[in-house]
């Protein structure tokens, strides 16, 4: 889940409502050798948010799993606490809607044991402007405005250091503050909600955008963003997770297959258009 990745029909937010829940037939007991084998017989019941990662896994559903020999059964939720809590109790088998700073922060509030098996794709944050053409056109007196929430705000500030913008202090992690900047070198910054940086677009120099966000404000990830987060070894890539002890339930494995294919890399790259991109090597 993100609390940063918030697509919906047409790349936008969704309400916090789960739209539905049922139990499999799975137990939840980790020891249990008949789910570290994998039911094959059953169908591996996946908890995700409606768009893309549902979508994804639709397409897998409907293109993939038959001939793979895996019953696969997506169930849609807007709410970003069940998908986890229903893993953790066995009613759904694994979910994919979250990235794994969002999972440790659940894991260890909630004293659940949920944990990946698989990187899919990323909602990549983009330095986009209206004005500057290159992130070597960005000099010193400029102001660039950047999200204000821990988790957004860190991944901004880590894409600015990537590409030479900002020295971040040493060890900082992904819930960097403008603070943890030891050198701006020159440049200004401007702290707003995530949903509102698009609109300072005419008011700033550059700034930092969501993916979705990108997206509602007309602006293209792959043409308009002077500079994008990769992809792969990115901590926010959004995961497929399970309950501890279920990593190898064959079923799991079949899927990770799947969605690691490049037939799924081709309908993630064709449908989403730079919105979501893929984060990993097909195979």
């Amino acid at each position: 889940m993100r609390k940063n990745i918030k697509l919906t029909a047409g790349i936008a937010a969704t309400a916090a409502l789960a739209l539905g829940l049922t139990a499999c037939g799975t137990s939840s007991d980790p020891s249990s050798s008949k789910d570290a084998a994998g039911a094959a017989d059953k169908p591996l019941v996946v908890a995700a948010s409606p768009t893309p990662h549902a979508e994804i896994l639709k397409f897998v559903k409907d293109n993939l799993a038959a001939k793979a020999g895996l019953k696969l059964e997506v169930k849609e939720f807007t709410d970003y606490v069940l998908p986890n809590t229903a893993t953790e109790t066995g009613q759904v088998d694994a979910n994919f809607f979250q990235h794994k700073p969002y999972l440790d922060d659940f894991n260890k509030k909630n004293g659940t044991h949920i944990v990946p098996v698989a990187d899919v794709h990323l909602e990549p944050l983009g330095l986009y402007s209206k004005s500057l053409k290159s992130v070597k056109d960005i000099k010193a007196g400029q102001t660039i405005a950047v999200p204000n929430d821990t988790t957004n705000e860190g991944r901004a500030l880590h894409l600015l250091a990537d590409n030479g913008l900002i020295t971040l202090k040493s060890g900082v992690g992904t819930d960097a503050k403008v603070s943890d900047i030891t050198d701006k070198k020159g440049l200004e910054f401007k702290e707003l909600e995530a949903a509102t940086v698009p609109r300072a677009l005419n008011d700033v120099d550059a700034a930092v955008i969501n993916g979705n966000y990108a997206i509602e404000a007309k602006l293209s990830p792959l043409k308009d963003a002077l500079v994008l987060e990769k992809a792969q070894g990115n901590p926010y890539a959004n995961i497929l997770t399970v309950k501890a002890g279920n990593e190898k339930d064959a079923r799991v494995q079949k899927l990770v297959k799947l969605l690691h294919s490049p037939e799924v890399k081709k309908f993630i790259e064709d449908t989403y258009k730079g919105a979501v991109i893929p984060a990993f090597d097909a195979k």
